[in-house]
């Protein structure tokens, strides 16, 4: 993965827990890296001893602590400049779900090595659908339901997200029902 994708799990980390915290987490994660680049890649190991390390230290589950960081890659990703290449996505959620794998296939050109999950949208409604989730790393699916959260936030929506379906009891993807509803004032 990216060092984007660690600097952002430092960065969540820090702002919640305290420079300290994140200190104990590398330590335990027994990486001597000094400070992630974001252009530059790094064995997908680095992040899983990262979340390994983060759940022990917060007593949290590992997939509380990537739920937790999807929502957050939402917002730090578009204050790391990429909030234009989001806002060309969609200006809703269904629309933006939609595009995933467009704004993948832009982010691609930045980062050439990107190896991005593909994402299918079906049986949508007015609120709901379901999201197929495709991609060659294992153990990211929480990090979906989180994600959906954060955009939801991002679109002032409401969103309930449910697995429905995991590689993890065999199926060939990973698929989400979500249901969402835009909020009004009256809401």
């Amino acid at each position: 993965m990216y060092g984007l994708v660690n600097k952002a799990i430092e960065d969540m980390v820090c702002s919640h827990f305290g420079e300290e915290t994140w200190q104990t987490i590398k330590q335990k994660a027994e990486l001597e890296i000094d400070a992630f680049i974001s252009m530059e890649g790094y064995p997908d190991d680095v992040t899983h001893k990262l979340v390994k390390a983060a759940s022990e230290v917060l007593g949290l589950s590992a997939s509380e602590i990537m739920q937790a960081f999807g929502e957050y890659w939402v917002t730090y990703t578009a204050s790391e400049g990429y909030g234009e290449m989001m806002e060309m996505s969609g200006d809703n959620l269904p629309e933006f779900l939609e595009n995933l794998d467009n704004l993948h296939a832009r982010v691609g050109v930045i980062f050439p090595q990107l190896q991005p999950p593909s994402f299918d949208c079906s049986e949508q409604t007015e609120e709901s659908l379901h999201l197929h989730y495709y991609s060659s790393r294992e153990g990211l699916a929480p990090m979906v339901v989180g994600l959906v959260k954060g955009l939801g936030t991002r679109f002032d929506t409401e969103v309930d997200v449910t697995q429905t379906q995991s590689r993890e009891t065999g199926a060939d993807h990973d698929e989400f029902q979500i249901n969402y509803k835009a909020k009004t004032d009256e809401s």
